[in-house]
This record gives C-alpha cells, structure tokens and sequence, in this order.
C-alpha cells in the first residue's frame, strides 16, 4: 500500500481509504451488519489502509462508533478524519449549519463516540446553507484547534470560488470532492484552485456508488432503504452508458488480473493532483478489492488506456 503525505500536514495517508458512510448502517440497504462492517474495516487494516473517513451523518453517529469498536486499540495507529457541520433539521432531512455554537457540538460528539482526545482531519461537510460568514466559521474553528480538538482543517464539497475565499483566509489543507471516471467536475477550475493554495485533494466516490465496480451488468433493483434506490444514475440512458464504459474497464481488469474496481479507484488516484482516494465498502470483500488500486498507480500505460476509453464513451447523459 503506497502512501502520501497530505500537504501542509505531517499525516501520512494510504493512497487508498477506507470511507465509512455505509458501515453506518443508514441509506445503503438492508444488508449492513455489525460483524460485516467490523470484518470490513479489519480488512482494511489487513490491506494496509491507514485512514478512514466518516461523519456524524453517517448513521447519525452509528459510523464513528463502529470504528471505534473495530479498530479498538489500533484507533491510536491510524488517522480518523471526520466532518462538522451538517445536522438533522426539523424536515428530517440534513442541513448544512456553521455556527460556532453547531460546530463545538458537532465536533464534541465526534471525540466522544471515537473515544479520542483529538480528531487528526476535521474537515466541513458542506458549505454553510443558513447564512453563517465564512470568516465566522473559520474562526471559531481557529479557535477549537488552538483548545486541541483537532490537528488540521480540510473543506468537502466547496467549488472553486469558495474554496478559494476558505484558503485565503486561511487555515486549510485540504478538499474532499466527489471525482470518478464518470463524475470529472473537478478538473478545470476547481483542481486548479486547490493546487494553486497547496491544497491536498481527496477523492471520493471514485466507484460512482458502486456503478462502476463491475458487479452490475442490467440495470439493478435496490430498496427503499439504498438511497441507489433513488439515484438516476443507475436508471435508463445513464446507467446504460455508466455500463458500456464498465464493460470496457472489465476487459482492461481481467488482462492485468485485477478487479474492475482497482482500476476505476488506481485511475483516479493516478490523476494531477490528487492525494488519495476515499472507497466506500459494506464487507471485506469489498475492501479487499478496492485496496488493489494501490498498486496500479504508477501504471502510466495503463492509464493511457483508460484514459483513451474513456474519451471513446464521452461525457455522462444527463
């Protein structure tokens, strides 16, 4: 397992992570349990994966509990990152507040169900959506790594013009966005923005959900309780261009010996700029094939294949 450090940091992260929004058990189906989730992070351990993204969001708490129950006494061997910012309003449905007052809470909440002193990466999950000022964000959460609640700060989600105010100001090392051979939003402005400030960026959903791991050849049928369930992208004319591309990927897996996964996440963490590459999983079979990626990442011919597949398949239909 190859690992970089995150600029501006001394955090030396698997070029692989492990991302814990499934293990929390809410809006992936009904096939998430204690044990398999708990087999799947031992699995990443066993793989070599040092980092592990969650939130409260993620099962409303229930993700940080579980890595706190798996990883046990190696909690202190690996680095946690996790988000502040996003609570459950009213509506039942998720709302993005930074107020100081939400942010201590948050953050509070997260070093209690981790059982630690101090988170490693904190980061914002989402832009503020209530009119609280950036500037007040930032310093109230100055304020929280100066009391030693965590170590550094990262933004998820921000374009390009935002993310450049947050670095302005200060205090940053990092994005996480959302960035796959078939969700490419990134490049352009926004890459550029976070290389410019010597920003780390860290990719998630380098699979699109799972659409791009070669497990689905028709269009598939999930729960209400999958949020897939929901998705569009694994509907009609998108899903079935997001299979063609697979298809070929699948060809590219099977002569190098690999899972189709480990190329779709080794591609993205081959790309300009990017530190590492968040893979979701719900078992460890899952992990084990996404950690293949690591090993493909100086593969530059290989990119140059599924760069030229990907040119073949153009953009995604909307």
């Amino acid at each position: 397992m190859q690992v970089r450090r995150l600029p501006g940091t001394d955090l030396d992260l698997s070029v692989v992570g492990f991302g814990a929004w499934a293990v929390g058990g809410d809006a992936w189906g009904d096939d998430v349990t204690e044990e398999r989730s708990i087999a799947a992070v031992h699995a990443a351990l066993d793989a070599g994966i040092t980092w592990f993204d969650t939130a409260p969001i993620y099962g409303w708490g229930r993700s940080e509990e579980l890595l706190r129950k798996a990883l046990g006494p190696r909690l202190q061997d690996v680095i946690v990152a996790t988000k502040v910012g996003v609570v459950r309003g009213p509506d039942g449905h998720a709302h993005s507040h930074l107020t100081p007052q939400t942010l201590r809470a948050d953050l509070e909440g997260s070093l209690r169900r981790l059982g630690v002193d101090t988170i490693d990466l904190l980061q914002i999950h989402w832009p503020c959506e209530h009119d609280t000022p950036l500037e007040q964000t930032l310093e109230a959460l100055a304020q929280l790594r100066e009391e030693g609640r965590f170590r550094y700060l990262g933004v998820c989600n921000y374009g390009a013009e935002a993310l450049d105010r947050a670095a302005e100001i200060g205090g940053i090392v990092s994005l996480q966005t959302g960035y796959s051979l078939l969700r490419r939003e990134l490049e352009g402005p926004l890459r550029d923005t976070a290389v410019r400030h010597g920003l780390g960026i860290l990719a998630y959903e380098p699979l699109c959900r799972g659409l791009l791991s070669g497990r689905f050849t028709h269009v598939p049928s999930f729960p209400e309780t999958d949020l897939r369930s929901r998705d569009d992208r694994f509907k009609g004319a998108r899903f079935h261009h997001a299979q063609r591309l697979t298809a070929d990927l699948s060809k590219v897996a099977r002569r190098i010996g690999v899972p189709t996964a480990a190329v779709a996440i080794g591609w993205v963490a081959a790309q300009p700029g990017i530190t590492a590459v968040i893979a979701g999983a719900k078992g460890p079979e899952q992990v084990q094939q996404n950690a293949q990626a690591a090993r493909l990442v100086g593969q530059q011919k290989l990119w140059d294949v599924v760069g030229r597949i990907a040119a073949v398949h153009g953009g995604t239909p909307r």
